[in-house]
């Protein structure tokens, strides 16, 4: 099945999203920092079985090829692209969806399952994080400069961005998100884990360099009925790592 790309109007910007499959079950994939479907959800775009699922990998604002506008990371970013992500998923008909969340697009459908929960299906996340620690803020500030990154991880996203808006947008997220360990308990999101009522899996990966083990070990705790994997071998982008288990692993549970 191809995958085919176009842009829709929401909330007065303009969103790029990808779709394949034909199956009865829509699943929302929501990309990490900087991220896109192209760069983040190759394997799961091109294997994910077309059959049982139609699968959505959208471009957050100011990501990917939904620019303009420029990324930009007010105190609510999170919450306006959970907002974004639901209302693009309506605006493509899907009465009722799931949604895989990597990284920051995990701490998005996050707070997605808890704010619609009449609208979501079952949730995924992995590489997620309900609050910042000052850990989390030196972990942060090791990425701010981009030239340091390893080519295979920078390659791809100087290419879709260029050098210049990558490396600003790539520090400007560091300061937005390095902001939430000022709230009391460096709170993202933790107040509405309790709201999810939908299925909930947590994957996390043991050699994740970027999200400590206690994130996805607390947001486990505190989401009713969830359940956790943890991938001894997996870094933080174990879904690309390890594309064959991931898949299979995920839609196991969507099922």
């Amino acid at each position: 099945t191809s995958i085919t790309s176009a842009k829709i109007q929401v909330n007065g910007v303009h969103l790029h999203y990808q779709q394949t499959g034909e199956g009865s079950h829509a699943v929302l994939l929501l990309p990490g920092m900087l991220g896109s479907g192209q760069t983040d959800f190759g394997p799961q775009l091109k294997f994910m079985n077309k059959q049982l699922f139609t699968i959505v990998a959208w471009d957050p604002r100011g990501y990917g090829k939904s620019i303009p506008p420029s990324r930009d990371f007010p105190p609510d970013f999170f919450e306006r692209d959970a907002k974004d992500a639901v209302d693009l998923m309506q605006a493509l008909k899907f009465k009722k969806f799931s949604l895989l969340g990597w990284s920051d697009g995990g701490i998005t459908a996050l707070i997605a399952a808890a704010k619609y929960p009449n609208l979501i299906h079952k949730l995924v996340v992995w590489g997620a994080n309900a609050s910042v620690t000052q850990e989390d803020v030196r972990i942060y500030n090791g990425i701010r400069d981009v030239s340091k990154w390893s080519e295979k991880v920078r390659k791809p996203l100087e290419e879709m961005y260029g050098h210049n808006y990558f490396a600003k947008t790539c520090e400007a997220w560091v300061d937005g998100i390095s902001h939430f360990a000022e709230n009391s308990d460096g709170n993202i999101c933790q107040q509405l884990l309790p709201d999810i009522k939908c299925p909930t899996f947590i994957i996390h990966g043991e050699k994740d360099p970027l999200v400590p083990q206690a994130h996805a070990e607390y947001i486990h705790k505190h989401i009713k009925g969830s359940r956790l994997l943890l991938m001894p071998e997996g870094k933080h982008n174990l879904h690309l790592r390890f594309a064959e288990d991931f898949n299979r692993q995920v839609e196991d549970f969507l099922r």
